[in-house]
């Protein structure tokens, strides 16, 4: 088993910043794909952004491309997703997820692909 926490989420003005941290401990999180996923209220939950295991492979939404920015520390076994100049519609609650192939270098889209969730945290962008 894989356990992640999110943290980061907070209130900001459209423009701003925040930087979202996923903490994952139990199973090796480093060889798995990580992902960045949201829901808005009344809405799906969506894909954001994936990195593979290395961090070699990211994919974005293409709504965050340029703005957003996934990246991954395995040796503290934290993953990260920075966002940049932020929108209203940007807010949601975020989830981190972990999953796939053990070191296969792939990258998911999909949320059925990832095995492990976090909790969530909220983002919220005011005009």
């Amino acid at each position: 088993q894989v356990q992640l926490v999110e943290s980061g989420g907070g209130l900001v003005q459209a423009g701003g910043s925040l930087r979202l941290s996923c903490a994952a401990s139990g199973r090796t999180f480093s060889g798995y794909a990580m992902g960045w996923f949201r829901q808005a209220p009344g809405k799906e939950r969506e894909f954001v952004a994936t990195i593979s295991w290395s961090g070699r492979s990211t994919y974005y939404k293409d709504s965050v491309k340029g703005r957003f920015a996934i990246s991954r520390d395995n040796a503290k076994n934290t993953g990260y997703l920075r966002m940049n100049s932020l929108k209203p519609e940007d807010t949601a609650v975020y989830y981190c997820a972990a999953g796939g192939r053990s070191y296969s270098g792939a990258y998911y889209t999909q949320d059925y692909e990832y095995n492990y969730w976090g909790q969530g945290t909220q983002v919220t962008v005011s005009s």
